[in-house]
C-alpha cells in the first residue's frame, strides 16, 4: 500500500514538474528564448506550422487527467498502474530536461533526451497494454488515450529533433537533397502509423499524426514536393486511423 502511495505522489510531482518547466519556458521565456522561435531557426521541411503546437495543451490535459485518474482510490491497487510503475514519473521529467536543452542551445543533447523519452513512452504503452485489453470509459480517456496522443506526439518530435540537429551540425546528408530528405521522413513516419494499426488499431496515435502531417503541408506550402508528401501521408493517416477505428468496433 505504501508502495502504491509512492508511486502516486511520484505521478504526481512529475506532472507539477513538466507542467511548471513548460509553463515558465514560455512565460519566461528560457533563456530568454521561445520554444518555437529556436526550431523556427533551422532551415529544415519537416517542421509544422506554429499552430500545430497547440497539441501541447491536450497532452497537458491528459497528464493531469492521468494524476488525477490514479488518486482515485479504486484506482490505487489498479494492476496495470502497478506495472506502469514509475515509468509515466520519467517521461515528466525527461521532458522537462528537454526543454533546458533545447532552450539552452544543447542540440545534440536534446536528441539524446529525446530519444530516451521516446523509449520511455513506449516502455508504458507497452506496460500498460494499450490496445490490448478492455478498459473502462474513465480509465481509456486518462490513461490509454492521453499516452497514445504524447506518445504520437513526441514520436514525431524525435524525427524533427534528429532532422533540427543534423541541420545544426551542417550534415551533407550523402548528397540527397534535403527536400527528399523530409519526403524520405515522412515515409518513415507513415511506416511507423501503419504498424499502430494494423498491430493495435490505435486511432489517437494516428490522429496525432494526422494533424502533424497537415501542419507540416501547410508550413511548407512554397515547396512543392514536401508538401505533396505531407498531404499524401495526411490521408494514409487519416485512412489507416479510421481503419483503426472500425477495427476496433469489429472486436
Amino acid at each position: 500500500m505504501q508502495k502504491d502511495t509512492l508511486r502516486q505522489f511520484t505521478n504526481a510531482l512529475s506532472v507539477i514538474l513538466a507542467l511548471t518547466v513548460n509553463i515558465l519556458a514560455s512565460v519566461l521565456p528560457l533563456n530568454g528564448q521561445n520554444t518555437g522561435e529556436i526550431s523556427d531557426l533551422f532551415d529544415v521541411y519537416f517542421v509544422p506550422a506554429g499552430y500545430v503546437f497547440a497539441i501541447w495543451f491536450v497532452i497537458y490535459i491528459g497528464w493531469i487527467a492521468f494524476a488525477i485518474f490514479q488518486f482515485i482510490p479504486a484506482q490505487k491497487e489498479n494492476p496495470r498502474l502497478r506495472n506502469l510503475g514509475y515509468w509515466f514519473a520519467l517521461s515528466g521529467i525527461l521532458n522537462a530536461v528537454w526543454l533546458f536543452c533545447w532552450h539552452y542551445n544543447i542540440f545534440g543533447l536534446s536528441v539524446l533526451v529525446m530519444l530516451a523519452l521516446l523509449g520511455t513512452l513506449i516502455v508504458s504503452y507497452l506496460k500498460l497494454d494499450i490496445g490490448q485489453v478492455k478498459v473502462g470509459s474513465s480509465e481509456k480517456w486518462a490513461v490509454d488515450i492521453p499516452i497514445s496522443v504524447y506518445l504520437g506526439w513526441v514520436s514525431v518530435a524525435t524525427i524533427a529533433n534528429i532532422t533540427d540537429w543534423l541541420y545544426f551540425i551542417e550534415w551533407g546528408g550523402f548528397g540527397i537533397n534535403p527536400q527528399v530528405w523530409a519526403v524520405i521522413m515522412l515515409a518513415v513516419a507513415s511506416a511507423v502509423g501503419a504498424m499502430m494499426a494494423f498491430r493495435l488499431q490505435d486511432a489517437g496515435f494516428l490522429f496525432v499524426f494526422v494533424w502533424a502531417f497537415i501542419g507540416i503541408a501547410l508550413k511548407q506550402v512554397e515547396t512543392p514536393l514536401v508538401a505533396n508528401s505531407a498531404w499524401a501521408a495526411t490521408i494514409v493517416a487519416l485512412g489507416l486511423a479510421i481503419y483503426s477505428i472500425v477495427q476496433r468496433r469489429k472486436k
